[in-house]
């Protein structure tokens, strides 16, 4: 029998400590992370390794070996945090401040907090001397806030044996207390998620002094072309994917049967909106050297999100199109990482999840869901490979914003939550 009081003390404890390493990206620094996760593994007598992917940055790989009857899974966490806007924040952001039943600091729920999790996860089927049919790959990886390049997609690209697994759970999912304005208990497992695709918009005018009427000014062409995409209403797309998880919802009373019902409350809700189509925000704008010069050149980036299956070329056509002014150039932004591959739901693991949540928790509802920014995810489901984004706890609302948010929290009591459930699925998927 597991002490589970005495396993929160200590994974708190744990989750304090780590919290207090400031792994903001950029820069990044994550190699000190990477050693505190991996030192605790080490003490236990898991085999560790550290793979430099760039100075002071680290992946900690951590395996329990199993007979090999089954292929692998990785319980995969990553160790970067976004920046701190220090003023905003009214607790210290790296200190690991608990009050109130709450867990303050960057990363508690942005990862380090379900980070945490599977490290306990992982050091209690070495403790508990859990016969395993399968490998558990503890995987903490840095960069995955700045596009991953020296996280899991180098680990993708440079060290294929570590992710060779069969089954993967991360991050891009996870439980919540309220859909809509209805209070339930709605667990989402991201079996797929969007593809990212910012766009560079660029007018080129004719400068001038602002003092005198100016008919080329590339400002207004771009703030013209702006609006008619801020006007540009588009159809919402449905997948298989997206048909399974309405129809689970409409089966919990969350939402109607009827189509055009449910399209009506899909376009009040901007969650829901960003799952069925592809979105568009404006993000930065660049125009001007002098508040006297009309500007040469006007820019604008785009925070565009596709939906699984859509094409980048594509996306830019239609842009393209709503714009309807060639004096606006469209290109793309971001690095192009490939396009996300969908994975099947219906998994063992996804099975897993399911009846763990749903025995633990009364009137759970679990469905696949898809989510709407990135993750390292996206990297092992172009393998193949269903990775799943999960954290196993029912954050509020209020815990929910503070993703990328200031005084981003956690409860004590989600947290410890999420370390039951979390173990519970593991064992069951490795047994």
């Amino acid at each position: 029998m597991i002490d589970w009081p005495a396993i929160h003390r200590e994974a708190l404890d744990i989750l304090v400590r780590y919290l207090q390493i400031d792994t903001s990206n950029p820069p990044g620094n994550e190699k000190p992370a990477a050693r505190f996760l991996g030192s605790l593994c080490e003490a236990e007598g898991i085999d560790v390794e550290y793979i430099e992917t760039a100075p002071n940055r680290e992946v900690m790989v951590a395996r329990l070996r199993g007979d090999g009857s089954k292929r692998p899974i990785m319980l995969c966490n990553h160790t970067d945090v976004v920046p701190v806007e220090a003023p905003y924040w009214t607790v210290p952001a790296f200190e690991g401040v608990i009050k109130d039943g709450r867990i303050y600091g960057r990363g508690t729920v942005d990862m380090k907090g379900c980070g945490v999790m599977q490290l306990i996860a992982a050091l209690l089927l070495k403790r508990e001397s859990v016969a395993l049919k399968r490998d558990v790959v503890f995987c903490a990886v840095p960069d995955e806030e700045a596009g991953s390049d020296w996280g899991m997609l180098w680990l993708c690209e440079h060290r294929p044996d570590v992710v060779d697994v069969e089954f993967e759970l991360s991050e891009g999912g996870g439980g919540s207390t309220r859909f809509g304005r209805q209070e339930a208990k709605l667990f989402s497992v991201a079996t797929n998620e969007k593809d990212l695709c910012w766009l560079k918009l660029t007018a080129v005018g004719r400068p001038g002094h602002g003092s005198v009427p100016h008919p080329d000014n590339s400002a207004v062409y771009l703030v013209q072309a702006l609006n008619r995409l801020v006007e540009w209403e588009r159809p919402l797309t449905f997948t298989p994917d997206t048909e399974t998880y309405l129809e689970r919802l409409a089966d919990a009373g969350l939402m109607p049967r009827d189509r055009a019902d449910v399209e009506e409350r899909i376009r009040q809700s901007p969650e829901m909106q960003a799952m069925f189509m592809n979105t568009l925000n404006l993000t930065m704008l660049n125009a001007g050297i002098k508040a006297n010069v009309i500007p040469a050149r006007s820019e604008a980036i785009l925070d565009c999100r596709l939906l699984p299956g859509q094409s980048k070329e594509d996306w830019i056509r239609q842009v393209r199109e709503q714009i309807a002014d060639e004096r606006i150039t469209v290109e793309l932004y971001s690095p192009d990482q490939g396009e996300p591959e969908r994975v099947p739901w219906d998994t063992e693991l996804f099975r897993t999840i399911n009846d763990v949540v749903k025995e633990a928790i009364e009137d759970a509802v679990v469905v696949p869901g898809m989510t709407t920014g990135g993750t390292d995810n996206r990297f092992l489901r172009a393998k193949g490979i269903p990775a799943y984004g999960f954290i196993p706890c029912l954050l509020s609302p209020e815990e929910r914003r503070g993703f990328h948010g200031n005084d981003e929290f956690m409860t004590v009591e989600n947290f410890q939550m999420g370390c039951e459930l979390m173990y519970e699925i593991v064992r069951r998927m490795v047994v």
